[in-house]
């Protein structure tokens, strides 16, 4: 699920085409799926920006405002990978390419809970069962987006 905009126009799009039905449906019957930017952050309970929106609900917590000097983190960051992580194996401290404002900072339950720190910690990605989510753009991040690709693609 790729994404760029705004938390609250993605989950308008998303509920009109169907797409909190399909999504559900997928995890259900344990098909893998992967959000990417906004497509990580719709997957949280809900988000901040431009007012507060409620999102899918498939990872507990909040997206909010990243508490940095300058917005929105454009550009490349390191990202400090949890040992259990099956996307970043062999990536950990590598640089991803980021472009946002906001994010998920609290840890997810029974989850692999990746870092990026700007300004302050928060979720580079995450991954639980079937549902794996990056807050940058591995289509972006050159050789190591391709190999996170390749991660994720080998876990199916």
């Amino acid at each position: 699920m790729p994404g760029v905009g705004a938390y609250g126009a993605c989950m308008d799009q998303l509920i009109a085409a169907g797409g909190q039905e399909i999504i559900n449906q997928r995890i259900a019957m344990e098909r893998p799926l992967i959000g990417i930017c906004v497509g990580m952050q719709v997957l949280f309970e809900g988000g901040s920006e431009k007012g507060g929106h409620k999102g899918l609900g498939i990872f507990n917590g909040e997206v909010s405002q990243v508490d940095a000097p300058i917005l929105p983190h454009i550009g490349w960051n390191s990202v400090s990978a949890d040992s259990n992580s099956t996307i970043l194996r062999g990536l950990d401290g590598e640089l991803f390419y980021f472009v946002h404002s906001y994010a998920a900072k609290d840890a997810v339950t029974d989850s692999a809970n990746s870092y990026c720190n700007y300004g302050e910690n928060f979720l580079a990605a995450v991954e639980r069962g079937c549902v794996s989510a990056v807050q940058f753009h591995p289509e972006k991040s050159g050789a190591v987006g391709a190999k996170l690709i390749a991660n994720w693609v080998g876990a199916l």
